[in-house]
């Protein structure tokens, strides 16, 4: 048995975030397992939570030398990995449901796989949306049949995006130099064999328990896009992978040399941003090692599918924070979901103090400021 406490130190000591871990970016992303990025202004406090030394520039130097790259990934949404790690996660994202970029029933054309071969070599160089639209507007025309007239009529309606979303294509920034704008231009991702969709799935749920575990079946397979069957025969013929039961009496799988702290480990004040992976990585109905149910649905909002950014107490969700720009000044707003004590609102200040100088080192003043709770 294990409990949701001993769970929760698990993983914030391989999230970097009881103890920050040392560079290069790249190794932290691989000990996070892919840090969702939804909203590119997460990137940077994503790194800046986990990472000791980070400077505001270090994202976007790993991106620029190929260290990092971020594409739509699991789920069919935005991920940033490392450049290592790319062909595992692009391998089993595509073979999920959420990465087939065909929308209609039948037997594709055979010609099929030129249009994706064809699609790489025009995005050897950065391209727009509607660069690519216009790509596949004339290879259509060029080539009549191969895309059947109803899938044609769905791509058309959804402005080519299932085709523009494939893993073959990376974010890259429309004007070359890396910075805070999100990525608005696609390139063909670096070349590399793709691994056997077996072994991808294998790298990673391993790439998953490093990051997340212990963790059930329906965990990763949430997490990753998969159905629950293929997931969990995988995790079977892992016969290294330890398991234990949890307190709902789930079956949780992990590696035998991941860090598994005790219960009482202190865990310090932490700044979570938008979309963070840690309140993400499990089945909706256990989340609760990070995320109290009775905060779920306010740090969650349903209706456009954003994720607040949050702050952690004692490793769980506690509150929500804010960053707002005006004349020269940014503030960084903390707003509790709860009662706090004296000593874990001085470090939760210092914290933000810290956060808001790295997110904002223009500004001319920084304030932080603690609204009354929710």
């Amino acid at each position: 048995m294990i409990t949701e406490r001993e769970l929760n130190r698990a993983l914030l000591a391989r999230q970097g975030l009881l103890e920050r871990m040392p560079g290069p970016p790249g190794r932290i992303v691989e000990a996070a397992g892919a840090l969702q990025m939804q909203y590119w202004p997460a990137l940077g406090p994503a790194l800046w939570s986990r990472m000791s030394g980070l400077d505001a520039a270090e994202p976007y130097r790993a991106h620029a030398s190929g260290e990092l790259l971020t594409g739509t990934l699991l789920r069919g949404t935005i991920h940033t990995v490392s450049a290592a790690q790319y062909p595992a996660y692009a391998t089993v994202a595509a073979a999920s449901k959420a990465g087939r970029w065909r929308r209609t029933d039948g037997e594709p054309h055979p010609e099929v796989t030129r249009l994706l071969r064809d699609l790489l070599d025009h995005a050897a160089e950065p391209r727009s949306a509607d660069e690519l639209n216009a790509f596949f507007e004339s290879w259509a025309a060029r080539h009549p049949g191969v895309i059947g007239d109803e899938e044609l009529a769905w791509q058309r309606a959804a402005k080519w995006r299932p085709l523009r979303s494939g893993v073959g294509l990376v974010r890259v920034p429309a004007t070359g130099p890396w910075g805070p704008k999100t990525p608005a231009a696609l390139l063909a991702a670096p070349a590399a064999e793709p691994p056997a969709v077996s072994d991808a799935l294998d790298t990673v749920i391993r790439c998953h328990l490093r990051a997340f575990g212990p963790a059930a079946a329906d965990d990763v397979a949430h997490w990753i896009g998969w159905n629950l069957t293929p997931v969990r025969a995988a995790l079977s013929r892992m016969a290294d992978l330890l398991t234990f039961t949890d307190e709902a009496r789930r079956t949780l799988y992990d590696l035998p040399d991941a860090p598994r702290p005790g219960a009482d480990v202190p865990a310090p004040v932490r700044l979570l941003p938008w979309f963070d992976s840690v309140l993400l990585a499990y089945h909706p109905k256990h989340r609760t090692r990070v995320l109290p149910d009775a905060y779920r649905d306010i740090v969650y909002i349903k209706v456009n599918g954003q994720l607040k950014p949050t702050f952690l107490i004692d490793g769980r969700v506690a509150g929500m924070w804010s960053i707002a720009n005006g004349r020269g000044a940014a503030t960084l707003t903390l707003t509790p979901l709860g009662p706090l004590t004296a000593s874990d609102r001085d470090a939760l200040l210092i914290e933000a103090e810290r956060l808001l100088a790295f997110c904002r080192p223009e500004a001319e003043a920084q304030h932080v400021r603690m609204a009354p709770p929710e």
